[in-house]
């Protein structure tokens, strides 16, 4: 399969699949004009690669899963690595959803400003920043 069919198929680009060859998470041979040949298994591999990076891994812990995966084997401390990056994420989805639970208060102040708050801006003053809010 060319390069081109593979991207189509997998919905990703070209550079993409280049970026993956260069990372040495993808294979491809060569044609004798020089073009790339993918397996029919490209596509499959090409798309886990993808979840793995939205799953945040790098690229060094993208290889070793890709070939624990296809190896039916698993590296020596690779779940380590790997529950190590998911306690990673927890610990930032905690400090996003606290961000947000802040930002809703500010909304909310800021939609129904407390009689104090308004009586201020009645009379001329500077409106109460977020940080006082």
């Amino acid at each position: 399969m060319r390069i081109g069919e593979v991207a189509r198929r997998a919905g990703v680009s070209v550079r993409a699949l280049r970026y993956y060859e260069e990372q040495d998470l993808l294979r491809a041979e060569r044609s004798s004009g020089g073009q790339r040949r993918y397996p029919d298994s490209a596509v499959g591999r090409v798309q886990l690669i993808q979840q793995l990076y939205a799953a945040g891994l790098p690229s060094r812990s993208v290889r070793e899963v890709l070939r624990s995966v296809y190896a039916g084997t698993v590296e020596p401390g690779l779940l380590d690595r790997l529950e190590s990056e998911r306690a990673r994420i927890t610990t930032r989805i905690t400090e996003l959803l606290a961000a947000r639970d802040r930002l809703d208060g500010v909304i909310a102040t800021t939609r129904n400003p407390p009689p104090a708050c308004a009586r201020g801006r009645a009379r001329g003053g500077p409106a109460p920043s977020a940080a006082h809010g």
